[in-house]
């Protein structure tokens, strides 16, 4: 093991420089997945007939394919029928796809943990069912959210690393190149980027547990002990 020479400036340059691609892909993956996610959600919450259906069924069918086979598809099967992406618009764009879908199912159960007597109280007070929505259901909702959504944005951040197979120039893709210059590069390089991923993700679930606790709080507070985490639950179609 080349700790020293896998450790020098030209190699960990080169690993930053694919840490940085990782948390780019991530931060576009987690804004406009967390933009579609909250609409799907809210969709099939609304159970506006047909439409909700028609949601559910698609959000479902993603929900149930593994990452891997959407990257696949997006880079290799969409150029099939005339839509050609870069490698890091197909690796983006396969993100956003599965990661919406997950975090639906997280806003979906955030809006149903809210006491269905709030938006009866509301509507008999006047409000119409946006302003209700606006106003009331969603700002708790959200709060209730936010730990989950958290979770599965860490575990966005690592499903990043499946983009390797399209050669995507991210971490572990350039730790493979490095580990290609010296086969005595392939331990410490592992670890290294081990100790990356470990130091981002744990940075993050502290960060989760922190608000998860806060929610906690300020829910017995208010004396509201109703569940906040059924991101994985469906519901029958």
């Amino acid at each position: 093991m080349d700790f020293i020479g896998a450790y020098s400036a030209g190699n960990l340059l080169f690993l930053l420089k694919g840490l940085m691609t990782t948390l780019f892909v991530a931060f576009i993956a987690i804004v406009f997945s967390f933009i579609f996610g909250s609409i799907l959600g809210i969709l099939r919450y609304a159970k506006i007939p047909v439409l909700s259906k028609v949601v559910a069924v698609c959000v479902e069918t993603v929900r149930n394919l593994p990452l891997l086979l959407i990257i696949f598809f997006t880079f290799f099967a969409l150029p099939e029928v005339g839509i050609k992406m870069s490698v890091m618009m197909a690796a983006v764009t396969a993100l956003i796809i599965f990661e919406s879908a997950m975090l639906s199912e997280i806003v979906r159960s955030g809006l149903n943990s809210i006491e269905k007597g709030q938006i009866e109280a509301a509507r008999s007070s006047g409000l119409t069912y946006i302003q209700t929505m606006q106003h009331i259901i969603l700002p708790q909702a959200l709060r209730r959210m936010v730990p989950p959504i958290v979770s599965q944005f860490i575990s966005l951040l690592k499903d990043t690393s499946l983009a390797v197979v399209i050669s995507l120039p991210e971490l572990l893709h350039n730790a493979q190149i490095v580990n290609g210059k010296n086969v005595n590069y392939v331990i410490p390089t592992f670890l290294l980027i081990a100790f990356i991923y470990f130091l981002v993700n744990y940075s993050l679930s502290l960060l989760a547990r922190r608000l998860e606790t806060k929610e906690r709080s300020n829910r017995k507070s208010t004396g509201k002990t109703l569940p906040i985490q059924q991101q994985a639950g469906s519901e029958p179609m």
